[in-house]
């Protein structure tokens, strides 16, 4: 956190790491503590802690999609370019410092389905379930929206997974995710179509 950050962004930059690592039940006196920032100034900023913690997930959702997923421009099969997100999940978990995949550990710390952090969180998990069902369809699978969400539901489990084993994954979702793409006939061949 830069010192000509804005009170807003201190807030959501610690709030960001407050939420990963000790929850989103966090106190506001705490997150306010964290951040240099009074309780006056984020009520001024925000409209509650809710909008916070929303507001925190949005803004660091599209650099936690970065680490997961492959560049366009890298020329792999449909096939790799899927594999990559649970080669990239292996090496979080293997980095040390994994916590969980923040969208679904915030989504089920609220419990709530409408609260405004389960709706980024649901946002931000559509994208990556969207990402597998378009490489899917362009690598001609039968049944890419089945198959989307079971690769998902992989990707979920293996998270859950090395937080509540505190292991690393030793490349367990890589292998589960390669086995319901050969089941589904999806091969390495062609590169993907948009990468041509």
């Amino acid at each position: 956190m830069t010192t000509s950050a804005t009170p807003r962004d201190r807030l959501l930059d610690a709030a960001g790491e407050l939420f990963r690592r000790d929850g989103v039940g966090i106190g506001v006196d705490a997150l306010c503590k964290a951040a240099g920032v009074s309780k006056k100034s984020m009520y001024q900023l925000f409209r509650s802690k809710d909008e916070v913690i929303a507001e925190s997930l949005a803004s660091r959702g599209p650099d936690y999609q970065v680490m997961l997923l492959p560049s366009p421009e890298q020329e792999l099969s449909n096939r790799a370019r899927i594999l990559t997100v649970f080669e990239r999940q292996d090496q979080l978990v293997a980095g040390g410092d994994y916590l969980g995949c923040p969208l679904v550990s915030t989504a089920i710390e609220l419990k709530n389905p409408e609260h405004p952090g389960s709706v980024v969180a649901r946002h931000f998990k559509q994208q990556l379930t969207d990402f597998f069902r378009s490489e899917l369809i362009a690598a001609g699978a039968e049944d890419p929206d089945t198959l989307a969400v079971q690769l998902t539901m992989v990707f979920d489990g293996a998270s859950a997974r090395a937080v509540v084993r505190a292991q690393k994954l030793s490349g367990a979702g890589v292998q589960l995710a390669a086995g319901l793409l050969d089941a589904a006939g999806v091969r390495d061949g062609v590169l993907a179509g948009h990468a041509r």
